[in-house]
Order: C-alpha cells, then sequence, then structure tokens
C-alpha cells in the first residue's frame, strides 16, 4: 500500500464538499426522517392519537355511556357530528372514519352490534385499522357482555331462582373471560369503494409519488444548463446580445414548464395504457393540476439554480433537498404511515400538494371546487419562489454585462 496515494485520495474526498454531504450527511438525515416516519424513536410505547367522528342517532342512556368511554380512550379523540357531515368529511379525506349509533340501539339488549356501523376511508388504514382494534378490545366485548348477562340473568331467575348473587358473579366473571376473545363484529362500509374503473390506492401512490419526485430531478438537471453556459463563457456571449438577463431566465423557466408537462403527460399515459389509471375520468381538472405541478416544480428548478454557486454544488444542494422534500412530501413514504406532526411537517413540500390532488382526482373523485386549494398552494408556491429567483438570477446575471 503507497501511503502518499492514501492520503491522496483521502485529501481529495474531503475537498469535495458535495461528495462529503452525500456521504454522509444525507444519509443521516434520511435515516432521522425514517426513523420518525416510522415511530422508531417513540421510545415511550405510546401511539398517536386518531380522531373517531361519532353519530349518536339513539341518544340514550345505553349509546351516551358508549361515546363517553371512546371518549375517554387514551387513544381517541371523539367529535360528534350529523351523519350526513361526518360521511363528506371522510370522503374528502379530513378524517379516517366515522361510527354511526343507529336508532333502536338500547333497546335491542340482545343484539346491539347490529346497530352500529363504522364509515371508513381505506387510504387511512394505519388510523382505520387502529380504531378497529381499539372496538375489538374496549367496545364490543362490553356489548357482548351486556347482551350475555341480560339473557342470563332472564335464564337464572327462570330457572334458578334461588340461585346467590356470588354464584351468578362468579359464572359471568368466567364467561366474560372467554367472550373477550369473540365479541362479534361492526359492520365496516368504507366510504369509497376500491374500483378497476377508479385504480387502486397503491398505483396513485406510486404514479403520484414517482413521477413528482423523478420531475424535480429532471427540472433540477435543466437548469443547470444555465450554471454551464455561465461557466463555458456562452452566458457572457449571449449578453453582449441586445437579450436582456430577464428574458433569459423566463426562457429558461418557460423551456422547464413545457418539458415537465410533457414528463408528466407522458407517465400518466404510461399508468392509463399499462395500469388502467383513468387518467380521462375528469380531464379538465387533471390538466389543472398537471399544469399547477409543472408550474410550481419549473419555478423549483429555477430556485436551486439562482442558490447554487457552481454544477456541483447544485448537484449537492439539490439531492439533499429534493431528496428530503420527497421523504416528508410522501413520494418515498404514504403520508398515512406517517406520525401527525410529520404529516403536517409535509404541507411544505411540493410533493405533499401534488399527491393530494391526484388522490382527489382519482380515489376520492372530488369535483374541480374541491381541489382548487391544492391547485391555489401549488401556484401562490411558483409564483413566490419563481419571483425571488427571477430576482437573484437577474442580478447575477447582470454582473456579466
Amino acid at each position: 500500500m503507497n501511503l502518499t496515494i492514501l492520503k491522496k485520495d483521502l485529501k481529495l474526498f474531503f475537498i469535495d464538499k458535495r461528495g462529503v454531504l452525500l456521504a454522509f450527511l444525507l444519509p443521516i438525515i434520511l435515516i432521522t426522517l425514517f426513523t420518525l416516519a416510522f415511530g422508531g424513536w417513540n421510545t415511550s410505547g405510546s401511539v398517536q392519537k386518531v380522531v373517531l367522528l361519532v353519530n349518536d342517532a339513539d341518544s340514550t342512556k345505553t349509546s351516551i355511556a358508549l361515546v363517553e368511554k371512546l371518549t375517554a380512550h387514551k387513544n381517541l379523540i371523539v367529535k360528534e357530528e350529523s351523519d350526513s357531515v361526518a360521511t363528506s368529511l371522510v370522503k374528502k379525506g379530513t378524517y379516517s372514519g366515522v361510527l354511526l349509533i343507529k336508532k333502536g340501539f338500547e333497546n335491542d339488549s340482545t343484539n346491539r352490534v347490529q346497530h352500529l356501523e363504522y364509515k371508513f376511508d381505506a387510504a387511512k388504514s394505519i388510523q382505520v385499522g387502529m380504531v378497529h382494534s381499539i372496538f375489538n378490545q374496549v367496545v364490543l366485548a362490553d356489548i357482548r357482555m351486556d347482551e350475555v348477562q341480560s339473557q342470563m340473568n332472564s335464564y337464572f331467575d327462570n330457572n334458578f331462582p334461588t340461585m346467590g348473587a356470588s354464584n351468578r358473579a362468579k359464572i359471568m366473571s368466567d364467561m366474560q373471560q372467554g367472550l373477550s376473545q369473540d365479541s362479534g363484529s361492526i359492520k365496516a362500509t368504507p366510504v369509497i369503494k376500491e374500483e378497476k374503473k377508479k385504480g387502486n390506492l397503491a398505483l396513485i401512490q406510486a404514479v403520484a409519488g414517482t413521477s413528482i419526485m423523478m420531475l424535480l430531478f429532471s427540472i433540477v438537471a435543466i437548469g443547470a444548463g444555465l450554471l454551464e453556459e455561465k461557466e463555458a463563457g456562452t452566458l457572457k456571449r449571449l449578453l453582449t446580445s441586445p437579450v436582456k438577463p430577464r428574458e433569459i431566465i423566463l426562457s429558461k423557466m418557460g423551456s422547464g414548464l413545457i418539458i415537465s408537462i410533457v414528463q408528466l403527460l407522458i407517465l400518466l399515459l404510461f399508468a392509463w395504457a399499462v395500469f388502467g389509471l383513468p387518467i380521462f375520468k375528469d380531464p379538465i381538472s387533471l390538466l389543472l393540476l398537471v399544469f399547477s405541478i409543472a408550474f410550481a416544480i419549473s419555478s423549483f428548478g429555477i430556485f436551486m439554480v439562482a442558490i447554487a454557486k457552481s454544477r456541483q454544488q447544485l448537484q449537492g444542494l439539490s439531492t439533499i433537498v429534493i431528496l428530503l422534500m420527497s421523504a416528508i412530501g410522501g413520494s418515498m413514504i404514504p403520508l398515512f404511515t406517517m406520525p401527525a406532526f410529520m404529516q403536517k411537517m409535509a404541507v411544505i413540500s411540493v410533493n405533499y400538494w401534488g399527491i393530494q390532488g391526484f388522490f382527489d382526482i382519482f380515489w376520492r373523485e372530488l369535483p374541480l371546487i374541491e381541489i382548487l386549494p391544492e391547485i391555489g398552494v401549488l401556484l401562490l408556491f411558483g409564483i413566490v419562489i419563481g419571483f425571488v429567483s427571477l430576482r437573484v438570477l437577474n442580478k447575477s446575471i447582470g454582473k456579466f454585462v
């Protein structure tokens, strides 16, 4: 081994700041994000709370007691809403599910479970699974035991009227232990059914998450052409012509926008042709969403070029930023698997708003008016960050004149 060559290679590696960042800082950041997303930092064993909508149409002493018991559960936040409002909120993806307590719940002491129905959004499988677990462990066991106690008390009164209270209590206790493993089931109804004509959750997640993340990398690579022209001296020669710096920047943004739109449309057409994603069901909403995503991403690409001083710096910085945005925004990890605080952080990412827009169109089948917030945020992001980039680059390029 030649120590001189070894020292030289080590020195060259650590001089390359981009290489050092990609080798050490990026993995550390991603490990931290994935650990937070999958709950690996939760050493206390506590579980995040889930909001459960409840509609109590029975409004009796027994149904009110059930709602109070759910409210007291450490992992639930109970909100009472009307059936129509609650179902609408679940369809929009605002909440994961609603428990309907129907009329006759108290009076039917032999089969109260049939008066309960849980409507849920299959796109929020983690929260739905938690609620199902709580139903099985807390609600159903008590309901089933109440039903059996009512039946057994009638049986004892008719056949063993002289049986002592202690013997009855012992029999009831033994039965409760046996019933805890089999307490019936609440009718569960998805508010949105997974059908081939609308695409399934996995397909929508794959198309939305992957296409936006890859588009971010593509646009940054296109924007790097401006830095390449700057380093090669082409930009300085171009500025000797009547072309103004602002025109150069807007042209770069325009080309990035067109390429972004084309790339997104090609990916959507591929998903339609190969996997059956119904892209023609609401073409107007889809085209507006595609344009807003493309506009936001093209502005982001120019912004990364504006804050980078060289192509090497741009490559390292953009890789870290894009992977962070993709991890937080739901491209790498589906949002419903993340803890609540990370879902709140996701709103700072372009990925989040684009993915939510795709889910609203293909999964929830919402009308355009309901998708406008996502479109509006993406357009606003593109305008603000595009304006900042224009000012920074215009000043930087102007120095060459």
